[in-house]
């Protein structure tokens, strides 16, 4: 009885918790019928909804705190079975469904979601092996490399231990310690770090994955999607002014685009790519593929199309279906794999461990999180326990017609044997670091996206200390030096004639 759902009954009437029926609802237990009336301890619904209410919040994502979420498909669109066994892969016109979550990165929940910041997109697909999930980001690189860095990267993107106040200087100054940085710092700090909506916005899935064949033969991955209806972005000062119009701008964009292709049919959607590197290839490439920081070029391994992803249907309720649910790394299918990637190898201890803070040690039991099958009989009770499996055995017993156990289909040893002296390393700025950030400088930003970042960078580092200005032009002249002038005189013009959109327009709210 105890793993069985409550009945629905078909004519709602008001109840506790418990199911006793209560009368009037709002009425309060009291000696008297007046207002000035003790009132009573014995008042057993008012306790219960006061109680839950003040613990109805649940903690809050340390990072992607605010967020809108949506659910649709993905629909295979070209044959990619010659580099991969996954299953949602081996058909096209196979589609698989999938429940998304998109959001900013470094804003509290209540923050505006309009501001400059880097957008997660998290996917979460159900398939028939499964579930995998996906969680990319709105740039295809990643400001750090080292998983120690991590806390320190976000603690200097929110308010300091004094007064909870976002602060420039420590900003730039932890990214001036860690220049690696500085690629994704130019990508975020274009016009792409103001998009006019989720459905506006190119998805990477920024770390490198396998993706994994038979006997022995895996190839590498990189994840880029497209959006149908183009990228659009707000200025900084679109930006600024959306922000304090509407907070909730990009979400109640997705949501009202959601209705409105249920009238024309025209839904948010975007192309899947996928950029393979074979293995030997990788071995002998310029750039580290399992480097966070830069990319691999598209002229040596082109994008190929192979999907769509497709959202047609908005949650029917925010807290079961966006807040709760929950993406990790390690949620991958046959076919789908981990690479030695430093920050994917953190990701896949982070993301679950908040998970199960966050909801709970049971969080893959809402029904959001659940996968279509999954039985494994060593994982038990805990808080918030929905199916706890009976009475059948808590271990794997050795009778192999209780438990059936598998092999997995891909075995790979190669590139997966390491030999080593465990170190403590901390990689260092080389100025191969300043390499792609100076190409995307000169060779991808056209006039006028050149003149916006200059303007953007300018907006935020004049309101920095002078020696963290100092140091931050420093580093941009080594990437390039008229960039660095450009801003060093932007942030002069700036700072003796501020303008309003200048002054408040922060990395975040």
């Amino acid at each position: 009885m105890g793993d069985t759902a409550p009945a629905k009954k078909p004519n709602f009437y008001y109840t506790t918790e418990s199911g006793l029926p209560i009368k009037d609802p709002q009425a309060t237990l009291r000696v008297g019928a007046k207002l000035q009336g003790v009132q009573l301890l014995q008042d057993i619904n008012q306790i219960e909804i006061i109680s839950h209410l003040v613990h109805e919040r649940v903690p809050e994502r340390v990072v992607h705190a605010k967020g809108a979420g949506a659910k649709g498909y993905f629909e295979v669109t070209s044959d990619i079975s010659a580099f991969t066994s996954a299953d949602f892969l081996s058909t096209v016109g196979k589609r698989t469904e999938l429940r998304s979550r998109f959001s900013t990165t470094a804003g509290l929940r209540g923050s505006a979601d309009s501001v400059r910041d880097t957008r997660g997109f998290a996917f979460k697909l159900y398939t028939d092996e499964g579930n995998l999930d996906w969680a990319f980001l709105s740039v295809p690189v990643f400001p750090i490399r080292d998983g120690g860095k991590f806390p320190s990267f976000v603690h200097a993107q929110k308010g300091t231990p004094k007064n909870l106040i976002f602060d420039t200087s420590t900003f730039w100054e932890f990214f001036n310690a860690n220049s690696e940085a500085f690629h994704a710092l130019l990508m975020i700090f274009t016009d792409s770090g103001t998009p006019q909506g989720y459905q506006f916005a190119n998805i990477f899935s920024l770390n490198t994955y396998r993706f994994t064949k038979d006997a022995n033969t895996f190839f590498y991955v990189k994840i880029f999607m497209k959006p149908k209806n183009g990228v659009k972005n707000f200025t900084r000062q679109e930006a600024t002014k959306m922000a304090g119009e509407d907070p909730d701008f990009l979400g109640r964009s997705l949501f009202n685009a959601i209705e409105d292709g249920k009238k024309t049919g025209d839904f948010p959607e975007w192309e899947v790519s996928a950029q393979i590197i074979p293995p030997n290839e990788a071995e002998k490439y310029p750039v580290n593929i399992f480097d966070p920081t830069k990319t691999i070029s598209q002229k040596d391994y082109p994008l190929i199309p192979f999907g769509k992803i497709v959202l047609n249907e908005n949650p029917t309720n925010y807290f079961q279906e966006v807040e709760q649910v929950a993406f990790c790394p390690t949620s991958i299918v046959p076919g789908w794999d981990i690479t030695a990637d430093p920050i994917l190898q953190t990701r896949l201890f982070a993301y679950g461990s908040a998970a199960r803070y966050r909801v709970s040690a049971n969080f893959m039991q809402n029904t959001a999180n659940r996968p279509r099958y999954h039985y494994n009989p060593t994982i038990r009770d805990g808080s918030c326990i929905v199916d706890n499996l009976g009475s059948l055995p808590n271990y794997i017993p050795g009778d192999q017609d209780v438990v059936q156990i598998v092999t997995k289909p891909y075995e790979a040893q190669e590139h997966n044997e390491w030999v080593g002296r465990v170190t403590a390393f901390d990689s260092v700025v080389t100025p191969d670091d300043y390499v792609q950030p100076r190409e995307f400088w000169l060779n991808v930003l056209d006039k006028k996206e050149q003149d916006h970042l200059v303007g953007n960078l300018a907006a935020s580092i004049v309101k920095a200390r002078k020696e963290v200005q100092l140091n931050t032009f420093d580093i941009l002249k080594k990437i390039n030096k008229d960039l660095g002038d450009r801003v060093e005189a932007e942030v002069a013009v700036m700072a003796s004639n501020p303008t309003a959109s200048d002054v408040v327009n922060h990395f975040i709210n």
